[in-house]
């Protein structure tokens, strides 16, 4: 993403998990965590919708890190329909930010594993901000989050998504009361429109 960004080797279940880091300038507020698209579609942690959910992190003063769930890159394993990718996970939350405050991240797939993370996290350990994109609802049983992690979320969602329909993610997101912010005229990957979702993020974590 930038001349500064850190290369780094983790640990999860599978074994290796390739990583990158981002940090902002001077000392970051806390760490964000961001999940990738769907491995077997061709998600990984380079994919544009993630590097400007990292961007909008490092640009309000976290440090961003990015990693490729297990079978995908450098990252060792096989695709475990999200059990295995939740658990790599919570893997990289230990190693990178094992105290201190975290947030969390993930679009389509990612925010499925993300919402999974959530629930094992809390309450032992909350997360400060949770950002979910594109929530691949329509696909998967995307569990409901913490009724208490709510005013930490922000759910957003393309009214044009062919991949997730925004019915789909609204029908996951009313019996919880969850809002859910729809960028008209988006589609899944928000071509054209990355500058729109890195200011909801910025206003999100501001």
């Amino acid at each position: 993403m930038n001349l500064q960004t850190q290369r780094l080797q983790l640990a999860g279940a599978a074994g290796r998990v390739q990583a990158l880091r981002d940090e902002p300038p001077g000392t970051a507020q806390g760490v964000a965590v961001i999940a990738h698209p769907h491995p077997l579609f061709g998600g990984t942690m380079d994919n544009k919708v993630v590097q400007t959910i990292a961007r909008a992190f490092v640009q309000a003063g976290w440090s961003a890190v990015r990693f490729n769930f297990r079978g995908v890159g450098e990252s060792e394993g096989s695709h475990d329909e999200g059990r295995g990718e939740a658990d790599d996970l919570l893997a990289v939350i230990e190693q990178v930010a094992p105290q201190g405050p975290i947030a969390l991240a993930g679009f389509s797939f990612g925010a499925f594993v993300a919402a999974q993370a959530l629930e094992r996290l809390w309450p032992a350990r909350q997360p400060e901000r949770i950002v979910l994109v594109g929530t691949a609802a329509a696909r998967f049983q995307v569990t409901a989050l913490p009724p208490e992690s709510h005013e930490r979320t922000l759910v957003v969602h393309g009214e044009l998504d062919e991949t997730v329909p925004l019915a789909a993610a609204l029908d996951w997101a009313r019996p919880q009361s969850l809002p859910v912010t729809v960028v008209p005229g988006v589609e899944h990957f928000f071509h054209g429109k990355l500058p729109i979702l890195k200011s909801l993020v910025l206003r999100h974590l501001r």
